[in-house]
């Protein structure tokens, strides 16, 4: 190793940019290490946070992350880009030009070199090549993708508004993001009924698709039951057991040749990681593009290279499945290798992962929130709902901004969202 290794990470998300603080803060700062972070976006958002800025019931000013000034308060150097190639002999990543919104390149083509390279790329929904998706149906995998589909669906509003129409919503893939968006809409559009149309969400007409048996599949049963009972009773319509074959451009076709009208769509089914990984210099990979790891979260046959979060996929002893690309799953393995990635530079050898499922919560807006609290802590396995596990849920991001900015950071950034919200209008209106 050179005497200042460069450790490059690759991906800002939930374990990318946590990981870069922490060895930021620990190795760069004493000047043992250099520490770069690299991402096509400017800002962070916290991905379970997504659905909340599409509906445009959040801030997304106040809840980005800017990663230039991050890095400076952390002792870490932030470089824009997407990755698109790797020669793992020479240690070099090969990035893509990077381009304005206007499509003018701003940065050329452009190569960063490595001592350690830690790839936290993230995932997106899978559309599975279903035709007519990607033309026609929004994601809600980025801010980027996010914002957009918010400009959409204000635009939609006010047609629905000004023509006295339905505002026909379809959403396919029932899991976390799905389910999370359309509780989002509707709180939405009751809160919109108060700038001037009183029957806005009653004109919601959303219909929410699931090719398994139950909305969220991965959850527990009881999550899952009570989660579409409170769906339905809000007003949904609710279509498990329904595999969707093609989108076009005023609707879905289904599997049994029916077409399905909406205004908007929104393909929220299926993970994958990037497509650029099966391009790479001789990674291991699984059908979801997924990079196969090791216990220790290095690459099957590279000491140098880790992957980790959404974009790997590891089978621990003892489990007949690989770990769930979820937040939580991510955020441990950062702070695995925050806590050990020091001592393997000085010589040391790398623990393997251990995975403490803390259980599973999803947020159906204000009207309710279900889960399970795990296997560790109290209440061990057992199922909880309302305001108590509404809370829980809001605690996970508490947790995040907590563990990026420290805690007197933490407590400002949420004592100026309060205020805000006191002085603010609850949605996006503009």
């Amino acid at each position: 190793m050179r005497q200042t290794t460069r450790i490059v990470i690759v991906g800002g998300g939930i374990a990318g940019l946590l990981l870069a603080t922490r060895l930021g803060n620990t190795l760069g700062r004493s000047g043992r290490a250099q520490v770069t972070l690299i991402d096509k976006s400017a800002t962070h958002i916290w991905k379970p946070m997504l659905h909340t800025i599409a509906a445009g019931t959040r801030d997304v000013q106040q809840q980005q992350v800017i990663y230039l000034a991050h890095a400076r308060d952390h002792g870490f150097n932030y470089q824009p880009g997407e990755m698109e190639g790797l020669d793992r002999n020479a240690r070099i990543i090969k990035l893509a030009a990077l381009r304005s919104k206007s499509g003018e390149i701003v940065i050329g083509p452009r190569t960063v070199e490595y001592d350690v390279l830690i790839l936290a790329l993230g995932s997106r929904a899978n559309d599975f090549g279903t035709p007519g998706v990607l033309d026609h149906c929004h994601f809600i995998d980025s801010q980027a993708q996010a914002e957009i589909f918010n400009e959409a669906l204000r635009i939609r509003i006010f047609q629905s508004v000004v023509t006295n129409s339905a505002l026909r919503v379809s959403i396919v893939g029932a899991g976390a993001t799905g389910v999370e968006l359309a509780a989002e809409l509707s709180r939405l559009l009751e809160v919109a009924s108060s700038y001037g149309d009183p029957g806005i969400r009653s004109r919601l007409n959303l219909t929410l698709y699931e090719s398994a048996p139950r909305v969220l599949a991965a959850f527990p049963p009881a999550v899952s039951e009570s989660s579409e009972a409170q769906l339905r009773h809000i007003g949904f319509k609710v279509r498990t057991g329904t595999r969707v074959i093609a989108a076009e451009p005023d609707g879905l076709r289904l599997g049994d040749g029916s077409h399905q009208p909406a205004d908007l769509m929104v393909w929220a089914a299926g993970v994958k990681a990037p497509d650029f990984p099966g391009k790479l210099d001789g990674i291991e990979i699984n059908r979801s593009n997924q990079i196969a790891v090791r216990p220790t979260l290095q690459a099957q046959d590279d000491d140098t290279l880790f992957a980790l979060g959404d974009c790997s996929t590891l089978t621990l002893a003892g489990n007949e499945r690989p770990l769930a690309p979820t937040a939580q799953v991510a955020t441990q393995q950062a702070q695995h290798l925050a806590r050990h990635l020091p001592g393997w530079l000085g010589g040391g050898s790398l623990p393997d992962f251990a995975f403490h499922d803390f259980g599973a919560l999803v947020s159906l807006s204000d009207y309710n929130a279900f889960g399970t609290l795990g296997q560790f802590g109290f209440f061990r396995g057992g199922f909880i709902k309302g305001r108590f596990a509404q809370l829980s849920h809001a605690m996970l991001y508490r947790q995040h901004q907590q563990a990026l900015h420290g805690f007197g950071k933490a407590m400002m950034l949420w004592t100026a969202e309060q205020i805000n919200g006191l002085v603010q209008p609850k949605i996006r209106l503009t």
